[in-house]
């Protein structure tokens, strides 16, 4: 089953890992989902956190995001998920997505992202071994597991998960 006419909102800040940034994207594109990439303002290029070659541009500013007309979000790890978790404008994103029962993928430490948008408590969850007393202060429960799916949130433990992570969120986003 394909993912045709899902659209995904990924979001990008500095420092942002970036396998897991372009492989899950290049997976949602393989199904055929449309993905657009949100920033702190449109056209801002990021640098990643190994500085090499892959650095992402955002399409949007977070300010621009209509989250209704997206079908899910998706948060990469690395050290952009500590920066962007201040924007007030993500938090919204993250608030008015999981509101609305829409999928949220977070992998490695989107965990925090999650952490400040309110959003994790009562949830299953994984991620960085360096987020997990986070996670747990946040009222959500730890799983030392490659990936699964709590309810709306699609969750991934770190970039040598991202093959689960994949599947675990190609699957909730064919059941949405």
């Amino acid at each position: 089953m394909s993912l045709k006419g899902k659209k995904i909102l990924y979001l990008i800040g500095p420092g942002f890992e970036e396998l897991e940034f372009y492989v899950p994207i290049m997976r949602l594109q393989e199904e055929h989902a449309e993905v657009v990439v949100a920033g702190e303002k449109a056209g801002k290029v990021y640098f990643g956190k190994h500085g090499n070659c892959l650095d992402g541009k955002a399409d949007i500013g977070f300010d621009q995001v209509d989250t209704g007309q997206f079908d899910a979000v998706i948060v990469p790890g690395g050290w952009a998920p500590d920066k962007i978790r201040r924007d007030e404008h993500v938090k919204r994103i993250l608030r008015e997505m999981n509101a609305q029962k829409k999928i949220i993928g977070m992998i490695c430490h989107a965990g925090l992202v999650g952490i400040s948008a309110g959003i994790v408590k009562g949830h299953d969850s994984t991620g960085s071994e360096g987020i997990k007393d986070d996670l747990l202060n946040a009222g959500a429960n730890w799983r030392d597991e490659p990936a699964f799916r709590s309810g709306n949130l699609v969750w991934g433990r770190v970039v040598a998960d991202i093959p689960d992570f994949n599947r675990e969120l190609v699957k909730a986003l064919q059941e949405s």
